[in-house]
């Protein structure tokens, strides 16, 4: 076990709530038309669920994403946060994306509290709730450090400790650790389960990496190419704690692999059919 999740391996409550998506549709104007991104899309995601979205480019993973985080609405439909319509200035979902957007004027320290600081949470209380987090994602030594100075991986911690420490009940990731390299991405994968073991928040996990869905999740949804719609929903049977070995070694997360990838495959030939034929009208 790593000496992040050991740190961080503890009883706690579970903090997570529901998120449902109830007939979703949504298209953008391309032009003077307009394209479908979702369709009919129905989804209930369960208290403290890790739940990741997998598909091909332009299917509307991160459409999803972004009505949780209500950051824009659905043409049709809803989406809810524990049973309820997601409120205008709602604080109850968080994003981490690929990149850190850490704001390179602020040390370390003070990056961890700016979503902190925009809420109105008191400096003292930000102090301490920040040294918690930075001790957690192993970066206290680190704490009024300048930001540029330190490695990708490191920065990306930083971008989790500001998100976690906020509390939130629902995280929403667009493909977080994408930037990083291999090595860098697996140590990554598996301190952050670390974390949401401990912590329990709802999680909606955006990726193109079959594998990645698979190591750290309850469910992988599979969507279809554009317009996006729901096509395998499948619950991921692997023990916890997830190691990295798991990809190689256990015959429960080939099976997984094999049978997600090859309608995954189906699905980014359609898009690019879809695509060629698009092109060849325009």
């Amino acid at each position: 076990m790593s000496q992040l999740a050991g740190a961080t391996k503890q009883a706690k409550t579970a903090q997570g709530v529901s998120v449902e998506f109830k007939n979703v549709n949504h298209s953008f104007l391309h032009g003077n038309r307009p394209v479908r991104v979702l369709n009919d899309f129905n989804l209930r995601i369960e208290p403290s669920e890790f739940v990741s979205i997998v598909g091909p480019s332009g299917c509307g993973k991160t459409t999803a994403l972004g009505m949780v985080g209500n950051l824009l609405k659905p043409r049709a439909g809803s989406v809810e946060i524990d049973g309820k319509p997601i409120r205008t200035g709602s604080n109850e979902a968080a994003f981490l994306f690929a990149r850190d957007a850490l704001l390179p004027w602020r040390r370390v320290r003070s990056n961890v509290e700016l979503g902190m600081e925009v809420r109105g949470v008191p400096a003292d209380e930000r102090k301490v709730r920040a040294e918690e987090w930075l001790r957690k994602v192993r970066l206290h030594e680190f704490a009024e450090s300048d930001v540029l100075h330190l490695s990708q991986g490191m920065r990306q911690r930083v971008a989790i400790a500001r998100t976690l420490v906020q509390n939130p009940k629902v995280l929403l990731m667009d493909e977080p650790f994408a930037a990083l390299d291999a090595q860098t991405r697996a140590i990554q994968q598996e301190e952050f389960t670390g974390l949401w073991e401990a912590e329990r928040p709802t999680v909606i996990f955006v990726t193109h990496d079959l594998e990645e869905a698979i190591l750290l999740s309850d469910r992988v949804i599979l969507m279809a190419s554009r317009p996006g719609r729901m096509v395998v929903d499948m619950k991921i049977d692997l023990e916890r704690p997830r190691r990295q070995e798991m990809r190689r070694d256990s015959d429960v997360f080939k099976n997984y692999f094999h049978e997600m990838s090859d309608r995954l495959r189906q699905e980014v030939d359609l898009a690019e059919e879809r695509l060629r034929e698009e092109n060849k009208n325009s």
